[in-house]
């Protein structure tokens, strides 16, 4: 599995909450749960009032929840990690490499989402 990640841009966002590594981020600095919209993904941890990076733009090392297949349009579980996205939630993802199982590192290209 990859560690790639190509970011084009990335902003800053001091947490409102504990965050993982390589886990989706709303745009309030929170850890993204399940089908929510993401600004990004995280490139490191931290707890409530650090300062970390988010990459907003580009492809990211995520964390996977589940197995998937490269290509597949990915979601936000409960704990911020990429999972495939079926008929509901906010996609905000592509796989560009295949996932076995949950906590695997993947590289995955961010893209505009809705919920």
């Amino acid at each position: 599995m990859g560690t790639q990640n190509i970011a084009v841009l990335g902003l800053t966002r001091v947490l409102s909450g504990t965050v993982a590594a390589s886990r989706f981020v709303t745009v309030a600095g929170a850890q993204a749960g399940a089908d929510a919209n993401a600004l990004g993904v995280a490139r490191f941890g931290g707890v409530s009032g650090d300062a970390v990076p988010v990459d907003v733009l580009g492809t990211v090392t995520l964390e996977s929840g589940a197995a998937f297949s490269a290509g597949a349009t990915l979601k936000s579980d409960s704990s911020g990690r990429g999972i495939t996205w079926v008929t509901s939630g906010a996609k905000v993802a592509i796989a560009l490499e295949a996932s076995t199982g949950a906590g695997q590192m993947v590289e995955a290209l961010l893209i505009p989402n809705v919920a």
